[in-house]
């Protein structure tokens, strides 16, 4: 009788905690308010250099991420005022959970609960209103991080982990990489090859109609790179670069039909 009435309880708190992030995710893609998204940045090395640099970090830093999403939400014709809104957090000294590589679906799925967790309870005592949606940014010395972890954005919970470069000049590219993992959280789904890295005609390119087709002058954001040619894409240098293809703008429903 007792197991029966303890499962019973743990269901109806699933049940809740459901119904809760159906209501989350629902409203961050309504376009009706503003969102609210608060940056938290990590040391991930340990260096001197990585501390200097998020002691001086500013809420200003990442304004390029509000003017993108302002600049696209209107291009699509949503007439929110100030559709996203940044705030930088203290530094969290505590570095997230790692995916089990060995681990299987399982152990992916324990891991986006572990990070849900670990996001929630690392950022609960300097959040006293939650926000729409928490990005912990993971700084790495740019004189000895070469190649990054790859980020990861997630829709369940609305939590992104992204790894970026410390530094004035990694600035705009460090966005990039932000919004990008934002736009997860809101249901956007990766539109290039993840072999390659390369984007994915016709959704991974800012200009899937130009003609001739390369070289693209801009990146679709879940595309993540300007195409030069088939066979070769940079990153962009920041999010005047970059724009939300019809596929990711019906993804986050910032247009009701795919177009």
């Amino acid at each position: 009788m007792f197991k029966a009435i303890r499962i019973a309880i743990l269901l109806m708190i699933l049940v809740f905690v459901a119904i809760g992030s159906w209501l989350a995710q629902a409203r961050s893609t309504d376009w009706n308010n503003s969102l609210w998204v608060k940056v938290y940045p990590i040391n991930a090395d340990g260096s001197d250099v990585v501390d200097r640099y998020i002691a001086n970090l500013e809420v200003e830093d990442f304004a390029g991420i509000e003017e993108f999403v302002a600049r696209e939400t209107r291009r699509y014709g949503r007439t929110v005022n100030r559709p996203l809104r940044m705030e930088l957090g203290r530094q969290v000294r505590e570095q997230p959970p790692t995916v089990d590589s060995d681990g299987g679906v399982l152990g992916i799925m324990a891991w986006s609960l572990k990070l849900r967790w670990w996001a929630s309870s690392t950022a609960g005592d300097q959040d006293r209103i939650t926000p729409d949606v928490r990005i912990f940014v993971r700084y790495h010395n740019p004189e000895a991080a070469y190649i990054l972890e790859d980020s990861v954005g997630l829709q369940k919970g609305m939590v992104g982990i992204v790894n970026a470069r410390a530094g004035r000049r990694h600035v705009g590219a460090n966005n990039v990489i932000i919004a990008h993992e934002f736009m997860h959280t809101l249901g956007a789904s990766d539109k290039y090859d993840l072999a390659t890295g390369l984007p994915l005609p016709p959704h991974g390119l800012g200009e899937p109609d130009r003609k001739p087709l390369y070289p693209q002058r801009w990146a679709e954001i879940m595309g993540g790179r300007i195409a030069l040619a088939e066979d070769d894409a940079v990153v962009p240098k920041s999010l005047r670069y970059v724009v939300i293809g019809p596929l990711t703008a019906h993804e986050i429903r910032l247009t009701e039909e795919n177009e």
